[in-house]
């Protein structure tokens, strides 16, 4: 499966975290740039689900349409599903920046994304 981290400057920059699943794209915005180390946890605000094409999309979008801003592929690559319940998703990311595994917690309504050693 296809993943995609799209940098958005809009009101404020942040990065839009999209996991291709279930027929959509999941989305997360994380307002600090996708962790590409151990040790370091990213907020992840969930979003509405887009459209697979979506995952190609880079461009301006219009002032005035939810979202106007310039958006930019930041990285992109494919994924392994490892696990996947209601408050965890854990995964393995082969893009050119993110590489390795990392884990979604869910927490109250947001998430948090980090990198984590290889499972044993």
């Amino acid at each position: 499966m296809r993943f995609v981290v799209q940098e958005h400057h809009s009101s404020h920059l942040h990065y839009d975290f999209r996991l291709e699943m279930d027929g959509v794209l999941k989305s997360w915005a994380i307002p600090k740039e996708p962790p590409v180390e151990l040790g370091i946890k990213r907020l992840a605000i969930p979003v509405e689900d887009h459209k697979l094409s979506y995952i190609d999309f880079e461009g301006k979008i219009p002032e005035g349409s939810y979202g106007a801003g310039t958006v930019k592929i930041w990285d992109k690559g494919e994924y392994e599903l490892l696990n996947r319940d209601d408050k965890k998703i854990e995964i393995c990311l082969k893009g050119n920046k993110l590489k390795g595994y990392y884990t979604l917690i869910k927490f109250k309504d947001n998430w948090l994304l980090f990198k984590y050693n290889t499972p044993s």
